[in-house]
């Protein structure tokens, strides 16, 4: 059988950190369910569609732990349903609104928003409110193939502990099988952000975070089971942070000179149009993200989504704040936006589908030009941007799987299958780094958010020595797993990201001295029960009301923190 010109692989990143039970709108629970509307539910959608047409989609989508807990939890399906019955009963206020002005090319829009909810709360029912099961069913299907990631997130490469880099593995690990009844294969790191195995001293809260020999992450991934991950693509040529970065906050300079003392070299020919081997314990491959396509489908100021056709996210209509305006010409003037028409933002997406396909062709052509070989070409994309940010985003996806399918040149992968078809032949070794801003840890560790890593540092020292003391006695167990809890909320990368981007810093700080508060306050508790005290009657109760409130991975491990 003759090969394809090249492969292409889709990766989709899928996060919502845990809102599921702190605060509603703008920030909490709203980002989950929006989240399922606009994206998950559509996603779903267009890959039963492909399938019955005997398409199988083929791509690779990842749902972090922390997701997948909030997904399968009861109280979603009350919220998702009152979210929809919402958007339906502000639709018709809308269709009614703009008849009586007059105006039916809104009235229009807003009857296709309400067949769009009607159509999102059929399509929810029908999978009896069960996201993952229907993803679980693709995949067993043969349709999709379904990874993991870090138990809430965590950044990895600045964690103080491995006890707590493996406890965040593991957890990924555990709760896939739990919700997706086997092994998982891939494994998302957070941010793609990597550290290898070296001598590791704490960038802050040098008092709590011990200056030692560091394993690499991929140690703990091989140790889940995991098979590959992914990187974006300046980390295998070997790259060190870009521009005036250290200038910007000079620790992190210092935490790079001791990675480099143990690196071996740049690695600047490197191509991602490639799988790589990664030396661990087990069999590991490394994907690279793809410069080319990545450009073109995620920037609104260059790529498809800032097509004046397509509709507007910014300007809303209140109080129910749907949309009925377009991109338009001028991108900045929210007062200049013209009405939107689904029917040319439609046409839009059949161009640019022909366009990226074109784009696959043109990077793999050339590199199948320069080795003789099919490359990989591997796209990767917050699941989001599809549906959310890009509202067309679902249909211009199902059109670029359509065209593929019927295209001899091209041919579309899960990653398991690309390692089938193309094994990693060379091996590389990673440095440190992740796809944020430089290349390295500024977005999350700065003048902005070194304050939180102190705490951060502090409460995995005390976790790990109470864990060390009073693990071994069956009184202290949930006290001991709502404190893990606790602090595996704490080390969500979200917080430090949403203080930096400023777009909910106000909520991220929040959070993170709402679940500082909480690990204090059940340490205490934990303290006075090992010590044969009665513990104090407002601690206790905020323990109770934590384990109601913050309530993630039933089946927590202990053992997850012991190495």
């Amino acid at each position: 059988m003759a090969r394809p010109l090249g492969y292409w692989a889709l990766v989709l990143h899928t996060h919502i950190p845990y809102v599921l039970t702190h605060g509603k709108s703008p920030h909490g629970t709203d980002w989950l369910v929006e989240g399922t509307a606009e994206c998950y539910i559509p996603l779903y959608d267009l890959t039963t569609r492909l399938l019955k047409d005997g398409i199988p989609a083929r791509y690779t989508i990842g749902f972090t732990p922390i997701l997948q807990e909030q997904l399968a939890h009861p109280d979603f399906v009350g919220e998702f349903r009152g979210y929809l019955e919402e958007r339906l009963a502000f639709a018709r206020d809308d269709a009614q609104y703009f008849l009586q002005h007059d105006n039916r090319l809104m009235a229009g829009q807003a009857y296709y928003w309400q067949r769009l909810y009607a159509a999102q709360h059929e399509g929810f029912e029908a999978l009896n409110g069960s996201v993952l099961g229907g993803f679980r069913q693709l995949q067993d299907a043969g349709a999709i193939e379904v990874i993991t990631s870090a138990g809430t997130h965590g950044y990895l490469p600045l964690l103080g502990h491995d006890e707590c880099v493996r406890a965040q593995v593991l957890a990924g690990v555990h709760t896939y099988r739990h919700h997706f009844g086997r092994n998982p294969q891939g494994f998302w790191l957070p941010e793609c952000a990597y550290r290898p195995g070296y001598r590791w001293s704490p960038p802050v809260g040098s008092e709590w975070a011990p200056t030692t020999d560091r394993y690499g992450i991929e140690y703990f991934l091989s140790e889940g089971g995991v098979r590959y991950f992914f990187v974006d693509t300046h980390m295998i040529r070997g790259g060190a942070p870009l521009g005036t970065y250290w200038e910007r906050f000079p620790v992190l300079a210092q935490l790079y000179k001791q990675f480099v003392r143990h690196y071996r070299g740049e690695q600047a020919d490197r191509t991602p149009y490639q799988p790589y081997q990664v030396p661990a314990p087990s069999p590991m491959a490394v994907f690279a993200r793809d410069p080319a396509t990545t450009l073109q489908v995620w920037s609104g100021e260059h790529g498809y989504p800032g097509d004046a056709r397509y509709l507007e996210f910014h300007k809303q209509h209140y109080p129910g704040r749907l949309r009925y305006w377009r991109v338009s010409q001028n991108k900045a003037d929210l007062g200049a936006k013209q009405p939107y028409s689904l029917y040319e933002a439609m046409e839009a997406t059949m161009s640019h589908a022909d366009h990226f396909v074109g784009l696959l062709k043109h990077v793999l052509g050339t590199y199948r030009a320069q080795t003789g070989e099919p490359g990989v070409l591997v796209s990767m994309y917050d699941t989001e941007l599809f549906g959310h940010w890009w509202h067309e985003g679902p249909h211009w996806l199902y059109e670029v799987i359509r065209r593929i399918a019927s295209d001899p040149d091209l041919e579309m992968l899960t990653c398991s299958q690309v390692l089938e078809q193309c094994p990693p032949e060379e091996t590389l070794f990673l440095p440190e780094g992740s796809w944020g801003e430089g290349g390295y840890h500024y977005v999350w560790l700065n003048d902005q958010t070194a304050w939180a890593w102190e705490p951060i540092y502090r409460s995995e020292h005390q976790f790990l020595s109470l864990l060390r003391r009073y693990g071994d006695q069956p009184a202290l167990k949930p006290y001991l797993e709502q404190l893990a809890r606790e602090l595996m909320l704490l080390q969500s990368s979200d917080w430090t990201f949403l203080i930096t981007t400023q777009s909910a810093r106000d909520y991220a700080e929040v959070r993170l001295q709402d679940h500082l508060r909480r690990f204090e306050t059940i340490a205490r508790v934990v303290e006075a029960i090992g010590n044969g005290q009665e513990p104090d009657a407002e601690a206790l109760a905020l323990y109770y009301e934590s384990t109601e409130r913050d309530s993630p991975f039933r089946e927590i491990d202990l053992d997850w923190w012991k190495m």
